[in-house]
């Protein structure tokens, strides 16, 4: 006999946004119920961010030994050290699951039923449970189900043929791996392989890597990646894989193909909203694209079902889900919220970092805005030079009239943390002389901030 629960708050997808949700919606008295078909934490913290950021650490740290081994300036020496990859999963995993506990505990603390399984939408106020023999009423329906991978017709998933799953739960380390893709997760794994030992190639359509971000900003990026030996395929395009002879067949710009030796292919050409599967089309809501739409306050089409994070749509942060999903509880309780931030931070973990917060100088151009654009490089800075890291510099964007800075953009060893300051100092509205004038701690990677605003008024100490 089929079970039906009520409950104020339906969430499907126990992600980022989700569970954050979820969490608010507790603490603020609704009851809430957290449906999920696999872990909780969604591809961020399972399949994504968090395992990502602790394999590129491992090849971080390997690397940095492997360099010691053969004498550094540093004075340090060691022998050649040896990786057990089957030992940094196994670290990698106990930080998920550590993670993962985590969530469930804060869950169960706030009073949220989370219930196992897979939803399928039967409309906006009833979802059944599949294999549960559960049907579920709610007053609000809040769906967070998340994003997948693109796959490619040509190279379909399966034997040597992976994806970012696959990569970041490796048995073992292919001698040769080709990235397909030249965006931020095909980087960031690429570059990590790269340091572990592997030979690594790159296939990207455009004509350069990272074709997200200004070509100012990529530079000392694309300058590691070739001082790191990876080999670049650029403007190729995939026309399929040869299992025969282990190779993946490629166009050049001329027309010409190319095979192209492997053992492992990661395909990492970006990602979609999750709307198949869970018969989502049953709530007929207006799209924007493959995602939902929604307005400034999370709402759908339909009065009462709310969507957030990468289900609706660019840009796809786990931040920004998880601010959403704090927002949506908060409107279920009565309060007048609206999402509507100065900017988002997107941050790269590619070597060295990226970071773009607000307006590039290309973006202010074309809103009509008159700005001052001002860089202060990273050589010039001395716990930079500390870091063995001098390349790379931050970025600022301000206007020409009364100093408001719209945006901020640095490259760099370590920069993802001047995030937050970035963020900040758009949410509140600072102006160069706020930055200039704020006392920077010495000797830090942020003083580079202070000096970039300085600089901009035409007065930077340091350079």
């Amino acid at each position: 006999m089929q079970q039906t629960l009520n409950t104020t708050l339906l969430i499907i997808g126990g992600g980022p946004g989700g569970y954050v949700a979820a969490i608010r919606a507790g603490q603020l008295g609704i009851s809430t119920i957290l449906v999920e078909g696999q872990a909780l934490g969604g591809t961020c913290l399972n399949i994504g961010c968090i395992p990502s950021k602790a394999l590129i650490h491992v090849a971080e740290q390997f690397q940095q030994t492997r360099h010691h081994s053969q004498g550094s300036a540093l004075g340090i020496n060691v022998s050649a050290p040896t990786l057990d990859i089957g030992k940094s999963v196994e670290w990698k995993d106990g930080i998920v699951d550590r993670l993962t506990t985590g969530v469930a505990a804060l869950l169960r603390k706030h009073k949220v039923q989370v219930i196992q399984g897979w939803a399928r939408v039967i409309d906006g106020k009833t979802v059944e449970i599949e294999g549960a023999d559960t049907r579920i009423q709610c007053e609000h329906l809040l769906l967070a189900s998340g994003s997948k991978s693109v796959n490619l017709l040509m190279l379909p998933l399966g034997g040597p043929i992976i994806s970012s799953t696959e990569a970041l739960a490796p048995k073992a380390l292919p001698k040769r791996l080709i990235v397909v893709g030249g965006g931020y997760i095909g980087l960031e794994l690429g570059i990590a392989y790269r340091k572990l030992g592997a030979e690594v190639s790159v296939v990207e359509a455009q004509e350069r890597i990272l074709p997200a971000y200004d070509a100012e900003l990529t530079q000392p990026v694309l300058e590691s990646v070739k001082q790191l030996g990876i080999k670049l395929y650029l403007k190729h395009s995939v026309e399929g894989f040869d299992a025969a002879t282990h190779s993946l067949q490629v166009r050049d710009p001329n027309g010409d193909s190319l095979k192209l030796e492997t053992d492992q292919v990661l395909v990492a050409v970006g990602r979609k909203p999750n709307t198949q599967g869970w018969n989502l089309e049953a709530l007929n809501l207006d799209m924007n694209g493959s995602a939902i739409r929604i307005d400034q306050r999370c709402q759908t089409s339909m009065r009462n079902v709310w969507a957030i994070g990468d289900l609706a749509g660019e840009p796809m942060l786990a931040h920004r889900a998880m601010a959403q999903g704090e927002m949506v509880a908060e409107l279920i309780a009565g309060q007048h919220r609206e999402f509507n931030p100065t900017a988002i931070a997107a941050v790269c973990f590619t070597d060295p970092e990226l970071v773009v917060v607000g307006k590039t100088p290309d973006e202010a151009k074309a809103a009509g805005l008159d700005c001052i654009v001002s860089s202060f490089p990273f050589a010039a800075n001395g716990r930079a030079m500390t870091l063995e890291s001098k390349s790379g510099f931050v970025r600022v964007v301000a206007r020409r009239d009364n100093h408001l800075i719209v945006g901020w953009q640095a490259v760099g060893v370590g920069v993802s943390e001047l995030s937050t300051a970035f963020g900040q100092s758009l949410e509140m509205g600072a102006r160069l002389e706020d930055i200039a004038g704020t006392i920077h701690a010495h000797p830090t990677l942020g003083e580079a901030v202070q000096e970039a605003a300085l600089r901009a008024l035409g007065h930077a100490l340091h350079l």
